[in-house]
């Protein structure tokens, strides 16, 4: 397997869908990604809390399920890093036991506050952040194991001070940068001043609404495209619908048997359970 940094090497920009657990990660795969991102957001949201309440540990665990059935690059989205610059020799030796190809951190205060969800962000010092990014590129055993540095300065303290705080992490030892453009111009401003490789993510809907698409991002000088929403919300919406239609008179009226059944075979397809049963049939079931 092509390992991420020598992915993002290229003139492409590799895309990233959020997974949040080995099915999804199994779908992805079949879809013909190349590299996973498993979002904080979407996972606090899927166990009704925040990003803010999850825990280094609860997130390599998620990793570990996602990559013992699932060989393409893992991004984590590491938060804060979990702590100051000390905790970052803990935080990046998880990740990269957990199985992770990279790991995000972020400029926002320990502990998160739930108002980053309504975009107002709170920033630690540009220079705590490249502590930060310094000790986390010297604690990982492996140079394999990106260090993805993000600034959320563009939507709080503008455009000057983000591209300050990301030139300080690039020095600090940072592989990849990540800026949240909000506008392809913005997008391409950044390219212009910072170069290869940056990150970008993708509002809901991925690039459907940003107005440009993955090859022309490739040529600002992304190199890793992330989706942190979009499968989360379909999903969310399906379950939503399912459980709506079983209320009434439980029975789902949206889809007839043979449409089930078809789902069915299709979600055994995906984990595998033919192999299994193959080696069952080979080994204790003679």
């Amino acid at each position: 397997m092509t390992s991420l940094r020598t992915r993002i090497g290229g003139g492409d920009a590799v895309l990233a869908p959020l997974v949040l657990n080995p099915l999804m990660a199994k779908l992805a795969e079949r879809a013909g990604f190349p590299a996973l991102y498993l979002g904080g957001g979407s996972t606090g949201y899927s166990k009704v809390v925040l990003e803010a309440n999850l825990n280094i540990s609860e997130l390599c665990q998620a990793g570990l399920d996602i990559k013992a059935v699932c060989p393409l690059p893992l991004i984590l989205d590491g938060a804060c890093g979990f702590g100051d610059p000390m905790h970052q020799h803990r935080t990046i030796g998880m990740a990269e036991a957990a199985g992770f190809a990279a790991i995000e951190i972020e400029d926002q205060i320990l502990p998160k506050r739930a108002h980053h969800h309504v975009g107002i962000e709170h920033m630690v010092s540009a220079e705590l952040m490249a502590a930060k990014v310094r000790e986390a590129a010297a604690a990982r055993r492996s140079r394999d194991f990106l260090i993805v540095a993000r600034t959320n300065a563009v939507r709080q303290t503008g455009m000057d001070d983000a591209l300050r705080r990301l030139e300080a992490y690039r020095r600090a030892g940072a592989d990849v940068l990540l800026a949240i453009a909000r506008t392809p111009e913005e997008a391409r401003h950044l390219g212009e001043r910072l170069g290869p490789p940056l990150m970008h993510l993708t509002a809901a809907g991925g690039l459907a609404g940003f107005g440009i698409g993955p090859a022309e991002m490739a040529g600002y000088g992304y190199r890793i495209i992330a989706d942190a929403t979009t499968p989360f919300l379909a999903a969310y919406d399906g379950m939503a619908r399912c459980y709506a239609a079983l209320a009434a008179g439980f029975a789902d009226r949206g889809h007839d048997a043979g449409r089930l059944k078809a789902l069915d075979q299709d979600m055994k397809a995906a984990i595998g359970l033919d192999a299994m049963l193959r080696i069952e049939k080979a080994t204790v079931e003679r």
